[in-house]
């Protein structure tokens, strides 16, 4: 039976570290701009944390790092156009839905899908956004309430609602008029928004890309599962949790926003059976860790599971099921950067970067590939 939960939230380890102690200096000249025209040709930095020793390949070399019994842990989840642009269409003033004479734009970021066509959603400009103002998109063919303006101020809980005359969903409707949401450290234009998919995207439903995927294509799928090695799916929607700035200057002060999690029934027993058997249990991406270290007990079995969570993960964290990490070159204080910072040691992950930086690697989203063993 698939466990149900309302937000999984790990019990923090003690610690001091502060959010300076995950800084780095990264010219910006280091962050790639555009994918690569072959997805797995992008570098891979290799990490033996036993040895300590370090190696620089090609990620389609990563076949040369896996074994029979293996089990590949990937993100299915697809990123949605969650940008879009519309206007205030009414304000509400003293109680009631007041008609506004201007058409100042307002932009939405969708975030997380609460239920139904209710999302969580980053508002701009937020004055424009208040409680129980409506704003329309694509000449009314879509519009959005504001239910409410939840507790950090910055986000907002709308309930959508498209023309049935125009759209036979929301989703269809943001498919028309919605653009898929680039970081804010890609300045160029993506041509095909597809390249900020991975190529197993299937379920749609996050804001941003679960980047260490974007490196398979589906020719080292094949080959990686002839090898023996399992390919296994759960879900994470991505949303404001994975990339929130941490404000705080302790980082255990700091508190992430929930995702939706999935693992199935299926995707449990192979990968517990895996386990069992001698394989190794290999995370494809922060997103994949965060699904698999939720949903398993102490004892490293994994559970069915469908729910949210919240789990934050950095050093003095004990990992319960994962045994090696796919992940990118991630920003200085990021909570992606503590996370494999807790996988191997903050000193060796911060020196492997100053190494990546020297050797011209490629950074964040559309860039180059870490495997830690």
């Amino acid at each position: 039976m698939t466990e149900q939960m309302k937000t999984v939230k790990n019990e923090l380890p003690k610690t001091e570290l502060l959010l300076s102690d995950f800084y780095y200096e990264l010219p910006k000249e280091r962050i790639a701009q555009t994918p690569l025209e072959k997805r797995d040709s992008s570098r891979l930095m290799v990490i033996d944390r036993k040895s300590g020793d370090v190696s620089h390949r090609i990620f389609s070399n990563i076949t040369d790092y896996l074994r029979a019994g293996d089990v590949l842990v990937i993100n299915d989840t697809r990123v949605i156009p969650a940008r879009i642009i519309g206007v205030r269409s009414h304000r509400f003033e003293g109680g009631v839905s007041v008609k506004t004479e201007s058409a100042s734009p307002v932009e939405l970021l969708l975030l997380k899908q609460l239920e139904n066509d209710t999302w969580e959603a980053l508002a701009g400009p937020g004055k424009r956004a208040r409680r129980g103002d409506t704003l329309s998109f694509g000449d009314g063919s879509l519009t959005a309430r504001v239910v409410d303006v939840l507790a950090d101020g910055g986000i907002r809980k709308v309930k959508f609602t498209a023309d049935p005359a125009r759209h036979d969903s929301v989703y269809a409707a943001l498919h028309e008029m919605g653009t898929t949401p680039l970081p804010p450290y890609i300045t160029e234009k993506l041509e095909n928004s597809e390249r900020y998919q991975t190529v197993y995207s299937k379920t749609e439903g996050s804001s941003a890309a679960p980047t260490a995927g974007l490196h398979f294509t589906n020719e080292l799928l094949e080959k990686i599962k002839s090898m023996g090695v399992a390919v296994v799916p759960v879900l994470l929607h991505v949303g404001l949790g994975t990339f929130r700035p941490v404000k705080e200057e302790r980082i255990a002060d700091h508190e992430m926003h929930s995702e939706y999690i999935e693992v199935s029934k299926e995707a449990a027993e192979i990968i517990n059976t895996r386990r069992k058997n001698g394989g190794r249990v290999i995370a494809v991406g922060t997103t994949s860790c965060r699904t698999l270290e939720s949903a398993s007990d102490d004892s490293g079995i994994l559970r069915p599971i469908k729910g949210d969570t919240g789990i934050f993960i950095y050093p003095g964290y004990k990992f319960k099921i994962t045994d090696a990490l796919i992940t990118n070159f991630h920003l200085p204080e990021s909570t992606l950067l503590m996370l494999v910072s807790a996988f191997y040691t903050r000193e060796d992950i911060l020196r492997a970067y100053k190494t990546a930086v020297d050797m011209n690697y490629r950074f964040f989203s559309f860039g180059d590939a870490m495997l830690i063993l």
